[in-house]
């Protein structure tokens, strides 16, 4: 077993042979990349369940391997609570909403707020989805490099950058080919990974699987509560609201996941995927989770006491460098890398393709297809090193509770786009002056919250930005993200009856018009 921070010579190799697979891939697939249509979409030549492998990926990252861990060891499984809302959503959008964007876009999820509510709407839908994802990127940069800094004794900066170059060269030779079918092979490195680890806690415990089950029982590590209809403190009903609008955000509007679509082989088959990704992803979550219980109850039963100030987010990285055999560390850990590279390698993928069809199409759309694709390369090397950047602010500012810092940038940054999202959607009356109204209110809503419930200034001596007493907000930050979504839905509704209706909207737009599109016989599968 290891007992120190050094990796063996043989956990050293299977790491680099890892990151050496992983531009070898973007190698492989890199003399394809033409055009941007087989670099965004592949042509749509993907079979379903390689994209369902590649969602997967996408929604596990380096965040769901250490975090959720360390959640599980600190507390229950509240947290889980907004993954499990997903599955129950998306059962009732996916049929309508996957054929929906295959049908009305070409490249840019936003596109359809442009031909629902005009311009302005693609703008701030797409400056959302870069901004949410700068930190969330930032965020998985930060984490990987911190935890592998500490297991194998490099310089936290450092694996930020050998992490981001390699993520950064892979992406820009393979395109979303190479995306995806590296997604495939790290999710089930990232499964693996998991399953091994948790084999060895339930069996390597005095007891077995019920001790370790009964000492997390006894300790409050077994549950989703608390369950009081309270909104101040985080609650199951917290999670919930959250975990619905989440499910909408990321199935509906968010670019990681729509493009996905576009690279499915048909209608039928982009379903399925999306069925399968969030599917294999739940249980995923609550694997990384159950893991971080399980560390407890081994710590608890065998009396070991664990290094004086660790974090719990560290306990996991841990237990994998102090009590796993050679080999097996370096399989972790590079399940661990895996976790962290899928997610990223789809991030800068897309926010390439947001800057081209977004930005710069519009005002060069009869640019060479060479120069297009020189193009999304470009923007993908500016995006890995935007987010290397925001991961060395992490690495600056130190990162305390980095799973309450992901879901409140989340909530924060969301900025109601599931509400424009569902008020395009379900309101065939909404117009562009009535979303305006609830973008307004949406953004102001969203300031007052933050500023009357962010403190500043040193522990102990900490202030609100704006203290306005009695009226400040006091519910729990992740309320932000569903309040802002509700606050645009419901705004832009009134509005819009204010304002006649400039033009018919088409029928694919909306839910009832595809409904009748589809009993008419007009809409015709692809």
């Amino acid at each position: 077993m290891q007992t120190t921070n050094s990796l063996h010579i043989i956990d050293y190799l299977i790491v680099i042979v890892t990151l050496l697979l992983s531009i070898g891939v973007g190698v492989w697939f890199s003399k394809r990349q033409k055009n941007t249509d087989n670099y965004f979409t592949a042509g749509g030549t993907i079979p379903s369940w390689a994209i369902g492998m590649s969602i997967l990926a996408t929604l596990i990252s380096s965040i769901t391997f250490l975090a959720y861990p360390g959640e599980g060891y600190s507390s229950n499984w509240i947290r889980l609570v907004q993954g499990l809302m997903v599955p129950i959503v998306l059962v009732f959008i996916v049929s309508f909403i996957v054929p929906l964007f295959r049908h009305v876009i070409r490249l840019s999820a936003y596109e359809y707020f442009e031909q629902r509510f005009g311009f302005f709407a693609r703008l701030y839908s797409s400056v959302s989805f870069i901004l949410t994802h700068f930190s969330k990127m930032g965020t998985v940069f930060y984490l990987i490099s911190l935890a592998l800094g500490k297991m194998i004794g490099i310089d936290t900066v450092t694996v930020i950058w050998v992490i981001g170059a390699a993520v950064i060269i892979l992406t820009v030779l393979g395109g979303i080919e190479a995306v995806i079918w590296l997604d495939v092979i790290q999710g089930f490195m990232l499964i693996a990974g998991g399953l091994i680890t948790l084999g060895i806690l339930l069996f390597s415990t005095e007891g077995g699987p019920a001790e370790i089950w009964n000492v997390a029982m006894e300790n409050g590590r077994i549950g989703f509560g608390p369950f009081d209809l309270e909104f101040v403190n985080l609650t199951f009903i917290v999670m919930a609201l959250n975990g619905v609008f989440y499910a909408i955000q990321k199935y509906g509007t968010d670019q990681t996941i729509v493009q996905r679509y576009l690279t499915a082989k048909s209608d039928k088959g982009a379903v399925k995927a999306s069925l399968m990704g969030v599917i294999l992803s739940v249980p995923v979550w609550g694997l990384f989770m159950f893991i971080g219980t399980a560390l407890f109850s081994y710590y608890q039963i065998n009396g070991e006491v664990l290094p004086q100030g660790i974090k719990t987010d560290a306990i996991f990285p841990y237990f994998i460098m102090t009590k796993l055999p050679v080999g097996v560390v370096g399989l972790i850990i590079s399940a661990l890398v895996a976790a962290a590279v899928s997610s990223l390698d789809s991030d800068l993928n897309c926010l390439s393709a947001i800057c081209l069809e977004d930005y710069y199409n519009r005002f060069k759309p009869n640019s060479p297809e060479r120069t297009k694709v020189r193009l999304s390369k470009l923007f993908i090397v500016l995006a890995g090193l935007g987010a290397i950047a925001v991961a060395l602010f992490y690495v600056k500012a130190g990162g305390k509770g980095v799973l309450g810092i992901v879901f409140t940038l989340y909530a924060i940054f969301s900025g109601g786009i599931a509400g424009m999202f569902l008020l395009g959607i379900f309101v065939p009356k909404a117009n562009k002056q009535g979303l305006y109204y609830g973008i307004g209110a949406s953004v102001v809503f969203t300031a007052y919250a933050l500023l009357t419930s962010t403190p500043i200034g040193m522990a102990g001596k900490e202030k609100l930005i704006v203290d306005l007493g009695s009226y400040n907000f006091t519910h729990h930050k992740y309320m932000i993200g569903v309040y802002s979504h509700v606050v645009l839905f419901v705004v832009g509704l009134v509005a819009s009856y204010f304002y006649k209706e400039e033009k018919k909207i088409d029928d694919r737009l909306t839910f009832i018009g595809w409904l009748k599109l589809k009993k008419s016989g007009e809409l015709i599968e692809n």
